[in-house]
């Protein structure tokens, strides 16, 4: 088969396609025909040379993909060949083929492109295991969501209106703000010009954010205490800003508020099924009746998998990059 690997850490240079010998699903796991793969940030990373996967893992970039399952390991029942799939992998999706654990599997209802599908199962793991498992964000909460017009922001925005919920965000364009705003967000945040903690306080009757999503980090710690509400809560996913973040505890104690950390690829195998699991009974049929759906920003081939990491790097998209075997 076919796939894109990283010749040494580095830039977007270093990936390379390569021949590879066909993979073969293990007890437990199912091979599929990859459709499309996702491109997160998370391959930045790990082709810089930051973020190795897991052990047992391919040490070929790709954390999601969309498909139809052509082969099944020993003990797999509940899905059969032909099945359309999309599937959260520890790593191995820059590929033509690829292997998933059976418990990491999202069918594709007929109402999705199959393609566009594979924007789905990192977004909507993160954000439902965040947003909702941990954080526990209820209906008439508010929501806020730094780099709203990003895969996992666009994810956020549907899921939370979905559940009744307002929501905040923050972009850096009056483009991505609009997008942000025709997925449902209400309260519209342009990062360059406007210090977020006033707006978002204005916006709420001082009252602030119940959770807050933040893949930013750095300085944005402080920021985002004074801007919970009482009992709030902030689940940090990411530290785009690869900068230390000081934490006031007394600004935190008197808003009796929680910060939570997380990462969803190293995390244990029965920890990932039973995210999945809850998508599956709680956000999936969401996608089914098209109430959510992928934003798709663009396609990519295979063979250009350097280019969309330029692209995703230059943050100019909205949505989901993908690559397309």
């Amino acid at each position: 088969m076919r796939a894109v690997r990283i010749s040494r850490p580095g830039g977007p240079e270093v990936l390379v396609e390569a021949d590879l010998p066909d993979p073969v699903p293990a007890h437990g796991e199912v091979l599929i025909d990859v459709a499309a793969a996702g491109v997160n940030r998370a391959d930045l990373h790990q082709r810089e040379g930051g973020y190795p996967p897991p052990p047992g893992a391919p040490d070929w970039p790709g954390l999601e993909v969309s498909g139809v399952i052509s082969a099944l390991g020993d003990g797999v029942t509940d899905v059969a060949v032909g099945d359309r799939v999309c599937a959260l992998l520890p790593g191995g999706g820059y590929a033509e083929s690829a292997i998933a654990s059976v418990g990491q599997l999202l069918p594709v209802p007929e109402t999705i492109d199959l393609v566009d599908a594979a924007a789905l199962p990192e977004a909507i793991s993160t954000v439902w295991s965040n947003v909702f498992m941990t954080a526990a964000l209820r209906a008439g909460e508010t929501l806020l969501v730094h780099g709203g017009s990003s895969g996992i922001g666009t994810m956020a925005i549907q899921l939370a209106r979905a559940f009744g919920c307002e929501v905040a965000v923050t972009a850096g364009t009056a483009a991505k703000l609009e997008a942000c705003g025709r997925l449902g967000a209400g309260i519209l945040i342009d990062y360059h010009e406007q210090d977020f903690v006033a707006e978002l306080l204005k916006a709420t009757d001082g009252r602030g954010a119940d959770v807050i999503l933040d893949a930013i980090g750095g300085d944005y710690l402080d920021r985002n205490i004074q801007s919970l509400a009482r009992h709030g809560r902030i689940v940090l996913i990411g530290n785009q800003s690869k900068a230390p973040g000081a934490l006031n505890v007394g600004r935190l104690m008197a808003k009796w508020g929680s910060v939570h950390g997380s990462a969803l690829r190293a995390r244990p195998l029965a920890e990932k099924n039973e995210i999945i699991a809850s998508v599956l009974a709680n956000a999936w049929p969401l996608v089914a009746s098209g109430q959510v759906v992928p934003v798709v920003d663009e396609r990519f081939p295979l063979a250009e998998a350097r280019r969309a990491h330029e692209r995703l790097e230059s943050s100019t998209h909205i949505g989901k990059l993908l690559l397309v075997p």
